[in-house]
C-alpha cells in the first residue's frame, strides 16, 4: 500500500486548490523526503498565504519532513497580519504588480506608500520589494512562490472595491488619506494659491482656497476635485480598518474569481 499523509486545508485557502479538488481534507502520496512547504505548494497554496502549520497537532515549520500517516493542518495567515516595520514607520510600504493599477491609486488616496509600474517583470518586482522592504501584492501565484521574495500577499477579488477591502482586512494599515499623489505616489505638500492660480480654471479659482501639490510630479490637488465617490472610499476604508483592528467585525476575504 502506498504511503500517504493527510493534509487538512483551512477554508480560506481552498480557493488555491483546483476547482475539482477543493476538499478540506486531502490524502497526499508521501515520498518520504518532501518538506511541508513542498507538500503545501504542490497542492497549489503559495507559502506566503500560509499561517500556522501543525503535524499531529504540534507546531511545525515549512522545512519539517512529516512521516507517513501524519496529519498536517494548514492554516491561513492571521488577519490582521503583522508586517515588520522600520523605526518610525507607521504603515507597511507596498509594491503592486502590473494588473493592480486601480488598486494602487486607491491605496495612494488613503495615504499608503504604494509603488506601481505597468512595465516591470517578475524578477525586477522581487528586487524592488526586497530592496525597499515593500509588501508585494499580486494575483500571480507563481510570483509568490519565488523563494527570494521577503514578503508577498495574494490579492483576492476581481473588482477594485473587493481588492481594497481584502487589503485593508488583511493588514489593517494606518491610513493618512489625501496625503499622496494618486498618479505617482509622491507626498502632497501645501501650496499657496497665488503660486498656482494661473494654472487653475476660473471656477476652481473662485471656489477653493486650500491646495496641495505633489513634491515629485508637481500635480495640483484640491479637495473639491476628488468628488463624493472618493470621499466614500476614504470613509469606508477608515471604518474597515477600525473594524479589523478592534475585531468588531470578522474580516472576510473577498472571493476570488
Amino acid at each position: 500500500m502506498e504511503s500517504e499523509i493527510r493534509v487538512r486545508i483551512a477554508d480560506d485557502l481552498l480557493m488555491f486548490l483546483p476547482a475539482a479538488r477543493r476538499e478540506p481534507l486531502r490524502r497526499v502520496p508521501w515520498d518520504g523526503t518532501s518538506t511541508l512547504g513542498h507538500v503545501v505548494e504542490s497542492l497549489g497554496v503559495p507559502l506566503p498565504e500560509v499561517g500556522r502549520l501543525t503535524v499531529r497537532g504540534e507546531p511545525a515549520g515549512a522545512s519539517v519532513r512529516p512521516a507517513a500517516g501524519d496529519e498536517v493542518r494548514v492554516d491561513a495567515v492571521p488577519r490582521p497580519q503583522p508586517v515588520p516595520l522600520e523605526p518610525g514607520q507607521e504603515a507597511p510600504r507596498f509594491l503592486l504588480d502590473v494588473h493592480l493599477g486601480t488598486l494602487a491609486r486607491r491605496m495612494r488616496l488613503l495615504g499608503l506608500d504604494t509603488a506601481y509600474h505597468n512595465d516591470m517583470d517578475d524578477p525586477a518586482l522581487v528586487v524592488q520589494a526586497n530592496a525597499e522592504r515593500r509588501v508585494l501584492l499580486t494575483q500571480d501565484r507563481g510570483l509568490l512562490r519565488r523563494r527570494a521574495l521577503w514578503f508577498g500577499a495574494y490579492v483576492r477579488g476581481s473588482r477594485p472595491d473587493d481588492q481594497l477591502r481584502d487589503l485593508l482586512d488583511r493588514f489593517a494599515p494606518v491610513l493618512s488619506p489625501w496625503t499622496r499623489c494618486t498618479a505617482c505616489n509622491g507626498v502632497l505638500l501645501p501650496v499657496d494659491k497665488q503660486e498656482i492660480e494661473r494654472d487653475l480654471e476660473a471656477g476652481t479659482r473662485r471656489s477653493y482656497d486650500v491646495y496641495g501639490r505633489c513634491a515629485d510630479c508637481g500635480q495640483v490637488y484640491w479637495r473639491g476635485a476628488h468628488g463624493d465617490h472618493l470621499e466614500k472610499i476614504v470613509e469606508e476604508a477608515t471604518r474597515r480598518v477600525e473594524a479589523a483592528r478592534t475585531g468588531t467585525v470578522r474580516a472576510e476575504p473577498a472571493v476570488s474569481e
